[in-house]
């Protein structure tokens, strides 16, 4: 169990500090994220409502003539692009990365979560 600390020019959302409790399944609910973004990036839908893994922690991304909004459940916290999204995200998780534990079994799943995130950030194909 983990905590997720998103932060944008608006403000913060934290799964800590709640009640009830709102810590997830911090690798599994990462691999929703990523996964559920990357369908979001690339297709046409114009929200994104995204809730972690065992846990009521959500944001929404909206889709807008200026770009995206992130949002939690008080408001917006950022406005940016599609690429400026991908970039944090994927910093973001592949910081995490290192405190994977090799035997947990999520592993397989992280990994090809990461890999085919990483395709949508041009600088992170390599």
């Amino acid at each position: 169990m983990g905590g997720m600390v998103v932060t944008g020019d608006f403000g913060t959302v934290e799964s800590a500090g709640h009640v009830p409790d709102q810590d997830m399944m911090i690798y599994l609910s990462v691999v929703q994220l990523l996964d559920g973004l990357r369908e979001f990036l690339l297709g046409d839908d114009r929200v994104l409502s995204y809730v972690g893994a065992d846990t009521s922690f959500n944001l929404v991304v909206r889709r807008n003539k200026e770009g995206l909004s992130v949002a939690g459940k008080n408001g917006v916290i950022a406005r940016t692009t599609a690429p400026e999204l991908a970039l944090a995200a994927l910093h973001a998780a592949e910081d995490l990365d290192r405190s994977l534990p090799p035997e947990d079994t999520v592993g397989f799943d992280w990994e090809n979560a990461i890999a085919d995130f990483r395709l949508l950030v041009p600088d992170a194909r390599g």
